[in-house]
């Protein structure tokens, strides 16, 4: 079983060792820190059910009525074990529960595992960014999903 919650200061290291092992180049202990205290961000980790090692992250960064998903990665242990289903479904979750009207990502067109994740959840392609990764430079494939957004009327 799989907690998901909210990430704090002190799951940065453990942040950072997923990082080098999922993501090119990996943000720095600054970079993460910001996303942590930042009011607009949703930065939620996914735990064995007891806490005792974190497996994986999530971080959607909500900008006016849309969210970017900045960054979601699971550590080489845990991978295929629903993991990213989950940390993705609580990305989603908070932008409809915040009224997001839609979600964008970028991914490299060469990561067949990420495209068919994102895919899984609802997005589709919208438009290619050339050159837009470095080591190695390659082209992004920038995926959108719309939220079902609930008007509240009282």
């Amino acid at each position: 079983m799989v907690v998901i919650a909210e990430a704090v200061e002190a799951d940065i290291p453990r942040i950072l060792e997923i990082e080098r092992e999922a993501i090119m180049p990996p943000w720095t202990h600054g970079a993460l820190l910001s996303e942590v205290y930042g009011e607009d961000s949703y930065f939620a980790k996914a735990a064995d059910k007891d806490r005792s090692q974190l497996q994986g992250f999530v971080i959607l960064r909500r900008m006016g009525d849309e969210g970017e998903l900045l960054q979601i990665a699971v550590d080489k242990a845990s991978r295929r074990c629903g993991l990213a289903d989950s940390l993705m479904r609580a990305a989603i979750d908070f932008a409809e529960n915040n009224l997001l009207s839609t979600i964008f990502l970028e991914v490299r067109k060469s990561n067949s595992a990420a495209i068919g994740l994102y895919e899984k959840h609802g997005f589709t392609p919208a438009r290619t960014r050339k050159d837009y990764y470095s080591d190695p430079i390659e082209d992004a494939l920038v995926m959108r999903r719309e939220c079902s957004v609930y008007e509240i009327t009282g």
